[in-house]
């Protein structure tokens, strides 16, 4: 899938002439891309246009306007796109309240390694934090709440997928959750995984 270049986000006036018509759009396609998997966790799967979006709104939260500063954030965003064969998700974590913090986050530690995607014939395409996000997560007590995985999938997995159902299952001991991609995910999905760019 293509990467992200400096020259793919706009100076912030042209941003804003764009912004309510391009918000539309990214709300549409999230709404697709985005996988409820039980009452307190949705993996969002990121794709360049996911993250050319993140990367506009940075610009326009931080006031950013030198093309060091822009380039700084595409390479971190880009670290998010998927590459050939690969799909890649930003996992959530939804709690609403400290209490709810205190409660799930300790018993949800290392959840990052028990979500996978399963392909029909049972293949298990597991899940991978980056090596950064592995740093910065891995702690004995507690999880965070965002989480950034990529799955890796041979070809012959790619043809798997496009041939039938597929699940997102979490099997975490504090967690368990099987849920299967409607079509329109999975048409968006394959698409991702078929990407030539």
């Amino acid at each position: 899938m293509r990467k992200l270049t400096v020259d793919d986000i706009v100076d912030m006036r042209a941003y804003e002439r764009e912004r309510d018509e391009l918000r539309r759009h990214i709300i549409d396609l999230k709404r697709v891309r985005r996988v409820a998997v039980g009452p307190i966790m949705t993996m969002v799967f990121e794709n360049t246009v996911t993250m050319r979006w993140q990367v506009q709104e940075m610009a326009r939260a931080e006031r950013m306007l030198r093309d060091d500063q822009i380039a700084h954030e595409v390479e971190t965003y880009n670290q998010l796109i998927p590459d050939a064969d690969e799909l890649s998700a930003t996992l959530m974590i939804e709690l609403t309240s400290e209490r709810e913090l205190c409660e799930w986050l300790p018993r949800l530690v290392g959840i990052e390694q028990h979500i996978a995607v399963v392909l029909p014939d049972g293949t298990r395409v597991v899940g991978a934090p980056s090596e950064e996000d592995e740093l910065r997560l891995t702690r004995d007590d507690i999880t965070a709440a965002v989480h950034f995985l990529k799955f890796r999938f041979t070809p012959s997995d790619v043809e798997m997928f496009a041939s039938g159902p597929v699940h997102v299952v979490v099997d975490h001991p504090e967690y368990d959750e099987d849920v299967l991609l409607t079509p329109e995910q999975h048409a968006q999905l394959l698409s991702d995984l078929r990407d030539p760019s």
